[in-house]
């Protein structure tokens, strides 16, 4: 995975066995994930999930050692120290900064964040239209159609930010844009590079989360409460915008078995079997 040119990076809260205590605590799933369809490119896609007990800025830069090219990232600082070394050039995620004007248009009349979504919402039309071309033509197409918007969204956002009160939340969300808008823009020079990180964020939801794979009353569920990963996990991505829910990896075949039977109830022989292979591929 360190080999490729272009990778995604996320993390998440994730709660582990703390042996000798009777308890769990609380340390960080990393995963990291290249996912090169979209652009036609040539390398298998896959996901690389590291246990590590903090979220220090230490960990991706351990995790990462050797890797040169494009880290696609939400805007957690802690990933900035790999840019520093000049050897990792880092691109933002536009599905966080829509999320915080959402926030704000969804809680109540909110003109200027309204509209920051139906600007930022053009973006998204144009990488539809885009998506599965090479990445020479999706480059031209972003410079062409999408660059006019970036270019008068960023003054327009300055011009927002002048006429209110920076203790507000809509101060916030435009300076978490505007302070990151080299990375929130490099993809329109670059056609490997996404317009968010969904792909690392919908591969890592499934393994952080138990209820993505079963309710609380079934007692596979308290395997996934609690789990120890060391060193690295791998998993193939399938789908074409992530992790497919079902084919999440895990160490024990037995919990797999268990776990199919719960999910599947005996049925779905394809999806048990995909279980199976995981394993055997990690």
């Amino acid at each position: 995975m360190k080999t490729s040119s272009k990778l995604f990076a996320d993390e998440t809260t994730a709660p582990v066995l703390d042996p000798g205590r009777g308890k769990t605590k609380t340390g960080q799933l990393w995963a990291y994930a290249r996912d090169d369809r979209p652009w036609q490119g040539t390398a298998p896609p896959g996901v690389v999930y590291v246990y590590a007990p903090d979220r220090k800025a230490e960990r991706p830069m351990a995790h990462l050692e050797g890797f040169v090219g494009v880290l696609q990232v939400d805007g957690y600082s802690g990933y900035r120290p790999l840019a520093a070394k000049n050897t990792v050039s880092l691109a933002f995620c536009w599905a966080h900064v829509r999320r915080r004007f959402y926030e704000l248009a969804a809680a109540g009349p909110a003109p200027i964040a309204t509209e920051a979504l139906r600007r930022i919402a053009e973006l998204y039309k144009i990488e539809d239209e885009i998506r599965g071309r090479m990445h020479e033509q999706r480059s031209t197409a972003r410079q062409e159609r999408s660059r006019p918007i970036t270019d008068s969204l960023a003054l327009w956002l300055r011009e927002q930010l002048g006429l209110i009160s920076q203790k507000t939340k809509l101060a916030e969300a435009i300076r978490y844009a505007l302070s990151r808008w080299d990375g929130l823009t490099r993809f329109i020079d670059d056609g490997r590079i996404e317009i968010d990180s969904n792909t690392v964020e919908q591969s890592i939801r499934p393994i952080a989360g138990p209820e993505s794979l079963c309710t609380p009353s079934l007692s596979i569920c308290k395997h996934w409460k609690r789990f120890r990963v060391s060193n690295a996990t791998r998993a193939a991505l399938s789908g074409y915008r992530g992790l497919d829910r079902r084919r999440s990896q895990v160490a024990d075949p037995d919990l797999i078995r268990r776990t199919a039977n719960h999910l599947f109830g005996g049925q779905h022989l394809h999806l048990y079997q995909m279980a199976y292979s995981m394993v055997s591929y990690a």
